[in-house]
């Protein structure tokens, strides 16, 4: 039998997927145009490369938002159960429990 651990790391915190693409997204935006000045582009073509790709990280980091709330309003829509046709939980729902013909509670 193994010895109980004393002490534990702490549990990392869940990494929000959406703030990593951004973040790497935010490190291309920077990189690229470095990149093409070193190998000898213009700096006017750098920063355009640099705009039009902030441009395209800010529409995708709504996209992916817009995303994650439909997802999760999508996961809360099947959590919260089925309600039957006319909104009611469960058969004869609004009227009680089930009770027998003298009027003796069945369950």
């Amino acid at each position: 039998m193994p010895a109980p651990r004393t002490h534990e790391a702490p549990a990392a915190p869940p990494q929000d997927a959406v703030s990593d693409v951004v973040r790497w997204a935010a490190f291309s935006c920077v990189l690229v145009p470095v990149v093409l000045v070193g190998y000898g582009g213009s700096l006017a073509g750098a920063a355009g490369a640099a705009l039009g790709l902030v441009a395209v990280t800010g529409v995708c980091r709504v996209l992916l938002r817009q995303s994650e709330r439909g997802a999760a309003r999508l996961l809360a829509e099947q959590n919260r159960g089925h309600r039957g046709r006319h909104h009611r939980t469960g058969v004869g729902a609004h009227r009680g429990p089930r009770q027998s013909a003298d009027g003796a509670p069945l369950d």
